[in-house]
């Protein structure tokens, strides 16, 4: 029995499609609510909440592998409720922040997370992605009312992914051998910057996205009314303010683990036009 939890986000729900079409199974979607979840044909939908570990042990009853995403919850209850159960292997999605920046706080969380994979026992597989194209939906509503995008950095490009791509891989090192003990550092295609992605939606949509650049001072006093100050700083820092070589470099990984070429933005965007329109 494989449990993806978080299994109605973006890279829970196209995890569990890939299990399904690849034939993988049994196969069980970890879900607050069972009556809204609408996993594909065959996934049993479990209820559980990571406030609440007690709640997810009869989801974990028979699991043998396990699809967790870092800081979803308490983590070190999360991993023993698990290890208690009998789960032989973990795959966890990290952060490539774990080694481009790890002296920032959230990175500190996810490299804790890690380790306590690491003492459980049980077999793991770290998954470390960078930014995520699915970021952009923080734009969704500017661009839905034909407003403005206003962003820092905005000729920095970054190695953004498609989570579909990190679903891709957690599928294969859940379901193929080779994959454990292993930490994958995991990146889209190419370099794109946020002035490029806010472009490819606008052609996507066949429309002009007014575009600005503004200030880290004034990006942070936007984005520390609701991630706090130090998450604020955090999230400047790895978009613009503190990039490094290892942060920019665009790897392989992707297309060597599944086989086949990582998405790009622009899939992405056409995949998720709905959203901006």
């Amino acid at each position: 029995m494989i449990l993806v939890t978080g299994a109605t986000g973006n890279i829970g729900s196209a995890l569990l499609r890939e299990l399904r079409a690849f034939g993988a199974g049994p196969l069980r979607g970890l879900t607050r609510d069972v009556a809204r979840a609408a996993f594909p044909e065959g996934v049993e939908a479990v209820a559980g909440d990571f406030a609440r570990t007690a709640s997810l042990k009869p989801a974990l009853e028979g699991v043998r592998s396990l699809f967790l995403v870092s800081r979803m919850g308490s983590d070190a209850e999360i991993i023993e409720a698990a290890r208690q159960a009998g789960v032989e292997h973990v795959v966890l999605v990290s952060s490539i922040t774990t080694q481009t920046h790890p002296h920032l706080g959230p990175a500190a969380e996810n490299l804790a997370v890690e380790k306590l994979l690491k003492d459980s026992g049980m077999a793991w597989t770290i998954l470390r992605p960078t930014q995520f194209a699915s970021n952009a939906l923080w734009w969704a509503g500017t661009i839905r009312e034909h407003e403005t995008v206003r962003v820092p950095y905005a000729d920095t490009g970054l190695p953004t992914i498609h989570p579909a791509d990190i679903a891709s891989v957690a599928r294969v090192a859940l379901t193929e051998p080779g994959h454990r003990q292993r930490t994958y550092a995991l990146t889209g295609p190419e370099r794109i910057t946020a002035r490029q992605q806010v472009g490819t939606i606008a052609a996507v949509l066949g429309r002009e996205v007014p575009f600005a650049e503004i200030s880290r001072q004034e990006a942070h006093r936007q984005m520390a009314s609701f991630l706090g100050d130090e998450a604020a700083d955090a999230v400047l820092d790895v978009t613009g303010g503190d990039v490094n070589d290892e942060l920019l470099t665009v790897r392989d990984t992707v297309s060597r683990i599944t086989g086949a070429p990582a998405r790009t933005f622009r899939q992405w965007a056409a995949e998720n036009a709905a959203a901006f329109r």
